[in-house]
């Protein structure tokens, strides 16, 4: 209940944000030559389910190798950063947090998870002020693709700014710089960045993570032609499209594809927009980056930002990447 709330909370989006940015993305990508869209949109109820399903999967090692190295090194982390401030963007349900926590000493600490996401935001922040009565939690409601604004904290010790999960991955490369150079603007010399990516490994591995025998991932998917049937009054056929994963070696990345099995026109009513589908033509759902760590280093380079430590699970292909602005 929000009068039991027990932590603070800044809300920076109009109650529209949502409901625009998604008209925007889906007008703009469905009109574009190769039709090409953002995955935020997958995440809806189901589809943040279908995610935590996917996560268990064998194929997908990421999520289980991301935290396991949390559980390996987040005293290293916390050691080496001295950080009395935790921001996490994009921090969903925060279900690793816990663990960077732990290691920095909740007690006297303050956190700051950032998400688009007010459900996501206050489901997280009800759940850890409860396990950790001492934290100091403040919660933003932010788009951190933009520019924005953080809260007030402590001005004597570091900060320590998380970007985990891979995230960083959904960002094209001509995005990537931009972006890391917003975050550079937001930290001191003594701040620190916690990055989690996922590294180049082979091609079949590659692919199987986003195309499993199961059928999750696909189910994943095509939940986005659900969320557009509901939200913009569309009438896709989920069964007219069947899902695609490819590697892209030139761009360095993996593609989640919706193929049209059919010649087709959908109509998006609160668009009142018509999209052409050719047999076999292809929409882009998703771009997930896959890096090496040296690239890595170059692109944090380039930002101004200085690798500080690198941890790697070389068995699963993942490494997560600690960096500052000094």
């Amino acid at each position: 209940m929000a009068g039991t709330r027990t932590y603070g909370y800044t809300d920076t989006l109009d109650a529209e944000h949502y409901a625009t940015a998604l008209r925007t993305d889906i007008a703009a990508g469905l009109t574009r030559t190769p039709k090409s869209t953002a995955p935020t949109w997958f995440y809806d109820a189901r589809g943040s389910e279908l995610f935590e399903e996917i996560t268990q999967l064998k194929e997908y090692p990421l999520w289980r190798a991301e935290l396991g190295l949390f559980q390996l090194h987040a005293r290293d982390i916390a050691e080496r950063t001295g950080a009395r401030a935790l921001v996490e963007l994009g921090s969903g349900s925060s279900t690793k947090t816990n663990l960077i926590l732990d290691a920095l000493g909740p007690a006297g600490l303050h956190y700051v998870p950032v998400d688009v996401s007010a459900d996501a935001l206050h489901q997280a922040a009800d759940r850890l002020v409860r396990e950790y009565p001492r934290l100091e939690l403040h919660a933003l409601r932010a788009d951190f693709t933009a520019p924005f604004t953080l809260p007030p904290l402590p001005e004597e010790s570091p900060r320590l700014i998380a970007f985990i999960g891979s995230t960083l991955g959904n960002f094209r490369r001509a995005v990537r710089g931009p972006f890391l150079r917003e975050l550079r603007a937001l930290m001191r010399p003594e701040d620190f960045l916690l990055i989690g990516a996922d590294l180049v490994k082979d091609t079949e591995e590659m692919i199987a993570a986003y195309d499993d025998r199961e059928g999750v991932t696909a189910a994943f998917d095509k939940n986005l032609l659900h969320v557009l049937n509901r939200e913009l009054d569309a009438d896709f056929d989920p069964d007219a499209f069947e899902h695609r994963a490819v590697w892209r070696e030139d761009e360095q990345h993996i593609e989640m594809r919706l193929r049209s099995t059919t010649e087709q026109t959908v109509t998006l009513g609160k668009l009142d927009l018509a999209v052409d589908f050719a047999a076999g033509e292809e929409w882009i759902t998703e771009r997930s980056a896959k890096f090496t760590t040296d690239g890595l280093r170059a692109e944090l380079a380039g930002a101004g930002l200085r690798t500080d430590h690198v941890w790697a699970d070389n068995g699963a292909g993942f490494a997560v990447v600690l960096a500052t602005a000094g």
